[in-house]
């Protein structure tokens, strides 16, 4: 699309005019700044003052760990591998909601922290979380 400039030869005006689009953008960044804080449909209330009350305990996760011998430990507490199932299923009896935290050497081969996996689903633990070193 050109344009000419009125003037008696025929140059053509190549350049697009880009103030009315800034002079629009500024416009709705303008709207924008104004109609932000009117988003907001959150309802104030004044709450009741009470006593205050002690925090409910926080449960703490279950640990199990294998080191880089393949040992398997519960809270540091050294566990047989064939006996990992039986145990978790004990203390699944006493606190059904357990949550559980998996974490092995880099070191240790495969097998071991497999068998400890297909411990920790067989005895019906449902809240698995397996820790890594942050980095990168």
């Amino acid at each position: 699309m050109a344009f000419s400039t009125g003037s008696g030869n025929a140059d053509v005006l190549s350049e697009i005019n880009i103030t009315p689009l800034v002079d629009v953008m500024l416009v709705l960044m303008v709207v924008f700044i104004l109609t932000a804080p009117l988003l907001n449909n959150a309802v104030r209330i004044n709450l009741p003052q009470t006593a205050s009350t002690a925090p409910p305990d926080a449960v703490k996760a279950v640990t199990v760990s294998v080191d880089h011998d393949g040992k398997v430990f519960i809270d540091k507490r050294e566990v047989a591998l064939d006996a990992l199932e039986l145990e978790l299923k004990g203390l699944l009896k006493t606190n059904p909601e357990l949550a559980l935290s998996l974490q092995a050497d880099e070191t240790v081969p495969y097998k071991p922290v497999a068998k400890a996996m297909a411990a920790i689903s067989r005895s019906g633990v449902s809240k698995l979380s397996v820790l890594t070193a942050p980095g990168g």
